[in-house]
């Protein structure tokens, strides 16, 4: 009898630009959606929707990997406390002020202006790319970013409704965002431990909503009752998860398949598409010299 030769299963791949779409409309939904809930709904508690985004994640990756293949990776990673506390810890603690600023900001800021804030993030990925180790310097690139850059002041000085508390909230976001971003490229990559995207996320999620937990307790949990709850509702607090999970997930996916600076490049054109729908849902009002610089040429 011929031995028999068991198919070798090749994992799937798409192309790169599939990863860019799904990030930019997911990421445009779960913006639109958490200023729908923190503003429209009132609900007034970005760290614990943080948290509750982090918890939902954790029990999905928990349960993905019980019932499917899907997080067989893990299997394969040296995972040991010393690798844990140098590689997942240091990412969890960025991801805290990272989700707080992200969604504090709401409270403060129009969603057109914080995207156009937000068009300054590949000059924040750049220099930690840069300090970090991950890219080389280029001249070239740096201009053509710092072109980006002096769009935003624009936008920034063209700005009618502007909150200090609320600039310097989007500010500190933009920079723990580049530092997380560079990180899970490292730990993606062959310098790091090579992880699978999806089990990244098993590893760092659990972390990071304790981490947003003990700061939630601090901040807003004296003042947070269950009325707060089913004023919003069950239902769209579980949608609002699902679809910030999904986020996640095809974040990770796009920063292993291209890189944390390609990522926030896509995000330009992912914020003039929010601009676009801020001003049609919200009626904000747009200045032409705000205009003129969110399309500044890179």
């Amino acid at each position: 009898m011929l031995p028999t030769i068991e198919a070798q299963r090749l994992p799937v791949t798409f192309h790169p630009a599939v990863y860019v779409v799904s990030w930019i409309v997911l990421s445009s939904i779960t913006i639109l959606f958490n200023k729908y809930i923190l503003s429209n709904l009132e609900f007034s508690f970005p760290a614990i929707l943080t948290c509750w985004h982090l918890l939902f994640a954790t029990v999905a990756t928990q349960v993905l990997a019980k019932t499917t293949t899907l997080l067989d990776g893990r299997k394969s990673v040296k995972m040991t406390g010393r690798v844990y506390l140098r590689a997942i810890v240091p990412l969890a603690y960025c991801t805290v002020p990272v989700s707080c600023c992200s969604n504090q900001v709401y409270l403060y800021l129009s969603v057109a202006f914080i995207q156009m804030l937000k068009a300054s993030a590949p000059m924040a990925v750049l220099v930690t790319s840069w300090l970090l180790g991950v890219a080389n310097p280029k001249l070239k690139v740096l201009l053509n970013v710092s072109i980006i850059v002096f769009g935003v002041a624009l936008a920034s000085y063209g700005e009618i409704d502007f909150v200090w508390l609320g600039f310097f909230f989007q500010v500190g976001g933009i920079v723990f965002e580049a530092i997380r971003l560079v990180m899970i490229q490292i730990l993606l990559s062959g310098d790091g431990q090579n992880m699978d995207p999806l089990v990244s996320l098993y590893y760092y999620a659990p972390v990071s909503a304790i981490m947003n937990f003990l700061f939630a307790a601090f901040t807003e949990l004296p003042s947070f009752q269950m009325a707060d709850i089913w004023r919003v509702g069950s239902f769209i607090l579980i949608l609002n998860a699902a679809v910030a999970f999904m986020l996640n997930v095809s974040s990770v996916f796009l920063i292993g398949k291209t890189s944390g600076l390609v990522m926030t490049l896509c995000g330009v054109l992912k914020n003039i598409l929010l601009v676009a729908a801020s001003v049609l849902i919200w009626g904000t009002i747009i200045t032409w010299l705000q205009f003129s610089g969110m399309v500044s040429p890179p």
